[in-house]
């Protein structure tokens, strides 16, 4: 499967680990980041669905 046919959430999911790479993030620095930010749209999901 190419990118170009995947998935968006894949597309997104590729573009942030490219990111991560190219900044030199540290794995551990990047999966506590990655971890906040999945917090964060949990807790929007929860306020969208209450709404």
């Amino acid at each position: 499967m190419s990118l170009e046919n995947a998935p968006d959430e894949v597309k997104l999911a590729v573009d942030l680990i490219m990111l991560l790479e190219q900044h030199e993030i540290p794995t551990e620095t990047a999966l506590a980041a990655l971890e906040i930010v999945r917090q964060d749209f949990l807790r929007k999901r929860e306020e969208n669905a209450s709404r």
